[in-house]
């Protein structure tokens, strides 16, 4: 099979949809590869990095289109990109496609195009791909906090998280106990703060208490212990995902603007709508913004700010998936994993996705997949 690699334009995006040692594993199977040069940059992969795992350099993203059976990239399609799509392509990326635009979905329905969304992709009731991008998400989403905290920002508490003795840490409360939660509550404890986690689930809360410490306060979410929560926040994380969903506004205005002076959110939700409602997506260049003295971190892509580690973990867990369709084709593929089929958002002109044909008003279809022997 034909693979393509295009290098990423969106929102300063760092990362690479394959890093040279999947390229690798993909070549020595026999399979083409076409990287757009320069696309791994950002993650200091070069040219001759991909020249050496087995990789043709193609010098233009019209050309790893045109040449590719399969694209892998990272980010949601952006309208000039879904215009370079070809006829019956499969792509592989974080799709969005519920919070995306419609002219890209009629694009995907249009050219026949099969949209595999690695946030949709599961396996044992988990999501495999997402979660190795959420568990960098959830690191950074203190790291960034903590920076935002610091008396050298305009507004910053000046707040230590760890505090010293006789002076007391700082309160970070997230709100949501998945693995973006997980990680953020592992990594804010790991500093000495004062952790509070809230999410619906006991048995996420329980996972918390059991794995990393009782010390983090686990709290039962609703609409009187968020509040609690927000209000009490020196630093607040939202961690709210909902499998292929807009993110709803648990977070109100009015929440927000009982909180400190100069607290930070860092809404990890903003890539699916975001969970807080003062909330609009940022970028990594000016990633803050500061509404009822409260300071906003919302960049839709944080882990591209350690790009060459999520490229990684990218492709650990995408390359089975990849490497199985470019080994037994696509419909051997998905008829051999169910899971693996739950990424599917458009299938040969049709949308199989439920929640994206309702938010655009589109016939749903069953996805219904044949063998290619």
């Amino acid at each position: 099979m034909r693979i393509g690699i295009p290098k990423e334009t969106l929102r300063e995006e760092k990362r690479v949809g394959l890093a040279p040692v999947g390229v690798d594993a993909l070549t020595k199977a026999g399979h083409s590869v076409f990287v757009e040069t320069e696309a791994g940059l950002g993650s200091h992969f070069s040219d001759q990095d991909y020249i050496n795992a087995g990789a043709t350099i193609v010098y233009s993203a019209e050309e790893v289109y045109q040449r590719a059976e399969l694209i892998a990239k990272v980010t949601p399609l952006t309208e000039e990109t879904a215009d370079l799509i070809q006829e019956n392509q499969i792509i592989f990326s974080f799709l969005h496609l519920s919070v995306g635009k419609k002219y890209i979905i009629d694009k995907l329905l249009e050219k026949k195009v099969t949209a595999i969304s690695y946030e949709l992709i599961e396996k044992k009731d988990q999501l495999p791909v997402l979660q190795s991008i959420s568990e960098i998400a959830g690191q950074l989403s203190i790291q960034v906090g903590s920076k935002y905290l610091k008396s050298d920002v305009p507004s910053g508490r000046g707040i230590l998280l760890g505090g010293i003795p006789g002076v007391a840490p700082a309160a970070v409360v997230i709100l949501g106990a998945g693995v973006v939660g997980y990680n953020a509550a592992r990594a804010a404890y790991a500093t000495g703060a004062q952790v509070i986690v809230l999410d619906k689930d006991l048995r996420r809360l329980r996972r918390i208490e059991n794995n990393l410490s009782k010390n983090i306060t686990t709290v039962v979410a609703n609409p009187m212990t968020i509040a609690r929560g927000v209000k009490f926040a020196d630093l607040f994380i939202g961690a709210v995902q909902i499998k292929g969903e807009k993110s709803p506004h648990i977070i109100t205005e009015e929440m927000v603007k009982t909180m400190k002076k100069g607290a930070v959110i860092v809404d990890v939700a903003i890539d699916q709508g975001g969970c807080v409602e003062t909330s609009y997506p940022t970028t990594l260049s000016d990633p803050i913004f500061i509404k009822h003295n409260v300071i906003h971190y919302c960049v839709p892509n944080i882990p591209a700010l350690v790009a060459r580690t999520a490229s990684y973990g990218l492709t650990n867990a995408s390359i089975e998936y990849i490497t199985s369709i470019a080994d037994n084709g696509l419909g051997n593929a998905l008829i051999g994993d169910v899971g693996f089929s739950k990424g599917v958002c458009t299938y040969k002109g049709t949308c199989s996705n439920e929640v994206i044909a309702e938010t655009f008003n589109l016939e749903y279809r069953r996805l219904h997949i044949f063998s290619t022997n």
